[in-house]
């Protein structure tokens, strides 16, 4: 046996087993650091916001995953309604616009079950929406559709707003409707609540000694397309005055919406859809990112 050969071989062995563990070594101290740096930077924005006096309560945990989902607009036009209690019936394609025989009595404006029986008894799929936001000094109320218990938010063709008379007397409503509803397969990877609300205060947008209320998962309008959506973390926070704001955070991409100003220029503008076929969902995604 070549004894010079030899040693050769176990030097080269032994050179690429200490290559490999010291790669190891790197890998598993990076891993470490990730982690570490993780939650410092967790621990840190619950010290900043403890700083500032800004509270929560429990932030959702089980919520890792959630789906796109698309549909189409709901064209009245080619239902025979026959709603009760309706003195006359207004349709223009995807607008239904109802006026009641008789005026429909609301025990407490302020209470969601106030309303719940008005929408079963006389909505088009009434049970589908959810109370929204209540105007009393214009006496209407905004109801959001629903999706397996998710909020649509600010969808123009997913709501419902009643109007009331002096005497709490609901009279006339108008509704639109989105309708096949369906989940893409793919689900995505959604940012924490944790690293929304992150968000919102390196923004600027969370005041001091103010209290986020609720942290929700729903949907909204991906871009401007308006029968695709995206899953939504809603932010409600009350102020130190006692105001109530409402901020949504794009859960996949990680970025703020400004949902009502976006919601005001589409009534402006018009449907930007270009009919009320169904969106092949993976194209639409493809050109948005784009």
């Amino acid at each position: 046996m070549d004894w010079s050969k030899s040693k050769s071989i176990f030097i080269v062995v032994f050179l690429i087993l200490d290559v490999f563990l010291y790669s190891l070594f790197l890998n598993r101290h990076t891993e470490s650091q990730l982690v570490q740096n993780e939650s410092w930077g967790e621990r840190n924005i619950e010290d900043r916001l403890k700083d500032d006096n800004i509270t929560y309560g429990m932030l959702p945990t089980n919520i890792v995953k959630a789906a796109y989902i698309s549909g189409k607009a709901k064209n009245f036009e080619d239902e025979e309604l026959s709603l009760e209690n309706a003195e006359d019936i207004k349709i223009d394609k995807n607008k239904l616009v109802v006026t009641l025989e008789e005026p429909f009595e609301i025990k407490n404006l302020d209470e969601e079950t106030s309303y719940n029986e008005f929408l079963k008894l006389n909505v088009y799929n009434g049970t589908s929406y959810t109370l929204w936001q209540i105007d009393k000094e214009n006496r209407n109320a905004t109801f959001f559709q629903t999706m397996n218990s998710r909020i649509l938010y600010y969808i123009k063709n997913g709501s419902v707003t009643v109007h009331w008379n002096d005497q709490n007397e609901i009279i006339r409503y108008e509704q639109t409707l989105l309708e096949d509803l369906e989940a893409n397969e793919e689900e995505k990877t959604l940012t924490t609540p944790l690293n929304a609300i992150t968000l919102l205060y390196n923004k600027g947008l969370l005041e001091s000694n103010s209290k986020i209320t609720q942290v929700n998962l729903g949907y909204s309008t991906l871009l401007q397309l308006q029968q695709v959506l995206v899953p939504t973390w809603e932010i409600r926070v009350e102020t130190e005055n006692e105001e109530v704001k409402e901020y949504f955070v794009n859960a996949v991409e990680g970025v703020i919406l400004n949902l009502v100003d976006d919601a005001s220029t589409a009534d402006e503008e018009g449907d930007t859809t270009l009919d009320n076929n169904e969106i092949d969902l993976e194209t639409e995604l493809e050109k948005s990112r784009e």
